[in-house]
């Protein structure tokens, strides 16, 4: 790294910490803010999982007495909220922090000052919206949030509010982090790196950013209409002085569709980018494989009212959107058998992170089948509002981005940590989990089926429920058991020395052609893209009877072009670590309880917002 200057005096004093809590607080490297977001990201997963163990006990027998109506009500908007905003998506963001810098062959995002403001944002905007509990009760109208109920005279607690505002934030975050994302892929690749040399993964995180770019504007304004219906006497939302209450469904839903694909396309990448290397084949048909993802993100646009064919919006617009809704099953049907090609006379390794890759294909698959008999409109009058569908989506985004994350974090701890994950424990996690997960839903297609309506806080006796419920709750408490597993594998691993080799998997892509853990600068020389797995073309070359042979050369650090960058970063500028992306973000809350206790707290998040601002215009990029 190059020798540090002394900075001039400034708005604040900078950052001198290299290692410690404050380097947490000031860094702006994009693989420690990967990491921050994976670590927030796991402690709201555990928050929303006692949650649903909550509900599940309140469920777990008729007439349970485990929590009341609105205490269940407040649980149950948490927990969706939790899982969808606080949980899937920033872990899917601290996989692209961490990874997609790494597998272009860059040394760090486009703009790692605002990576840090959106992770800070993030943190804050949930804090934020977990604040309601203490304040007044948290928001208590589904995780969905429906308006016209949501309005003022059916619903009067700052819940709501602090539902409203809290996602607001969140949702700067995850606008930031698209921009990002874009510029970065768009404009950092390494030379040779084309379009269609990049990976399966930095491909899906494009797209998910493109999403995200265009989605969070959509239920941003109905945010902030159904917040001036609530506290300005506006009227979008009320159909008694002229309103229009379907609005709201087609906003939140316009979102919530793409929303299911920002949530499920990470998964979908972090198992292409495993079953290659642990069949030791390239991905079945690469370049279909990515088409076929554009066209998901494509088509997600147009299937919205699908989650509306009973709300009476008429035959035609029906029909129209079940036919979409069966048209986007095509391309994803595609790249479930390019995954199941691609293990075909594999050379298959079963370790954890090839387990989980494989659980997330049939659990995915089951609930891509489900949701496949929503599209024929009387089946959906029948099951809709029921637990049919509550097992349905599960299986999609449990069962399928869950598993897939948990896959990613086993396949790629060493290269964060330099250590492997306990295999015995590994796997003891993923059948643990993989029972227990189908233990808790599968009994709700049968409670649905049964006629069991969801976001209910109870049920009577005699209807036939009582024993797939009691079923779904052991099923809940084996998940806990199977997530404590993963928690004490964990800790046992950092306990240990760090013995991970550099490229523990034999893998195929450019961020194994560093160290594990990388420095700060990545590379120390810029990587050229000869092909795609370019990383692995450099270990292996094909003998005259075709086969692999390993290059003596080849390995971690060795995949470079010899140009660009002096040997072990020296020369090598990065970003200078900031407090002022920390605390621009930290204005965002104070702003937000401005919004519903009054212009005092408005004006000092103002004040706050604007001073990091300032000095985070004032600081140079690197010294």
């Amino acid at each position: 790294m190059a020798l540090a200057v002394k900075a001039p005096a400034r708005l604040f004093a900078r950052p001198q910490a290299e290692r410690g809590f404050w380097s947490w607080i000031s860094t702006v490297d994009h693989k420690r803010i990967g990491i921050l977001y994976g670590v927030t990201a796991f402690a709201f997963f555990i928050v929303g999982g006692i949650e649903a163990l909550l509900i599940r006990s309140q469920l777990a027998t008729p007439n349970g007495r485990v929590l009341g109506a609105n205490e269940y009500n407040q649980l149950f908007t948490m927990h969706g909220t939790t899982m969808v905003f606080l949980v899937v998506m920033p872990m899917a963001a601290a996989f692209g922090n961490y990874l997609v810098p790494l597998m272009i062959g860059a040394r760090d995002v486009a703009f790692p000052r605002l990576n840090a403001f959106g992770y800070w944002a993030f943190l804050l905007g949930g804090l934020f919206l977990y604040a309601s509990f203490l304040l007044g009760g948290a928001p208590n109208g589904g995780w969905f949030g429906y308006a016209p109920q949501t309005l003022s005279p059916f619903n009067n607690t700052n819940g709501i509010d602090y539902w409203l505002i809290g996602l607001v934030i969140t949702g700067v975050a995850s606008l930031t982090a698209s921009v990002n994302f874009i510029a970065t892929t768009l404009n950092l690749r390494a030379p040779g790196m084309t379009l269609l040399r990049m990976p399966v993964f930095v491909w899906f995180n494009l797209l998910v950013s493109f999403l995200l770019l265009f989605a969070m504007p959509v239920i941003t304004v109905a945010f902030f209409e159904l917040y001036f219906d609530r506290n300005f006497g506006a009227n979008f939302f009320r159909a008694d002085f002229g309103g229009e209450p379907v609005l709201w469904q087609h906003l939140f839903w316009l979102f919530g569709h793409p929303e299911v694909y920002i949530l499920i396309l990470p998964a979908m990448a972090i198992v292409s980018e495993i079953l290659p290397v642990f069949t030791r084949k390239p991905l079945y048909s690469y370049p279909v494989a990515v088409f076929s993802g554009i066209v998901i993100a494509f088509m997600g646009w147009g299937v919205w009212a699908h989650h509306m064919f009973t709300v009476g919006l008429g035959p035609v617009a029906n029909t129209a959107f079940a036919v979409s809704t069966i048209l986007i099953s095509v391309p994803t049907g595609i790249m479930i058998f390019n995954w199941l090609a691609t293990t075909w006379r594999g050379d298959l390794r079963l370790k954890t992170p090839m387990l989980f890759a494989l659980g997330f294909i049939a659990m995915f698959t089951l609930g891509g089948l489900s949701g496949a008999t929503h599209t024929i409109v009387p089946h959906n009058y029948q099951q809709s509002d029921t637990y049919y569908i509550v097992a349905h989506f599960h299986y999609v985004l449990f069962g399928g981005s869950v598993l897939g994350l948990f896959a990613g974090v086993y396949y790629w701890f060493p290269k964060v940590t330099g250590r492997l994950l306990d295999e015995r424990l590994g796997k003891a996690h993923f059948w643990l989990i993989f029972v227990g997960f189908n233990l808790t839903f599968g009994p709700m297609h049968i409670l649905g089926l049964q006629g069991q309506p969801r976001r209910t806080y109870t049920y009577p006796e005699g209807m036939g429920w009582d024993l797939w419920n009691a079923v779904a709750s052991a099923g809940a408490v084996t998940i806990a058991l199977a997530v404590l597993l993963f928690m004490i594998n964990v800790v046992r691993t950092f306990r240990s020395p760090s013995t991970a080799p550099d490229d523990p998997w034999d893998a195929r892509t450019l961020e194994w052609a560093t160290t594990s853990p990388p420095p700060e600068y990545n590379f120390a020389r810029i990587p050229v893209a000869h092909s795609l797995d370019s990383f692995w073309h450099d270990k292996y070359a094909e003998d005259d009877e075709g086969f692999l042979i390993r290059i003596p050369s080849g390995g971690a650090g060795d995949n470079h072009d010899g140009h660009g960058d002096d040997h072990d970063g020296h020369g090598i500028h990065m970003p200078s670590p900031s407090y002022m992306p920390a605390l621009t973000a930290l204005g965002l809350p104070i702003i937000g309880f401005g919004a519903i206790y009054g212009w005092g707290w408005v004006v000092a998040g103002v004040v706050v917002l604007l001073l990091g601002a300032c000095g985070w215009a004032s600081e140079p990029v690197s010294e």
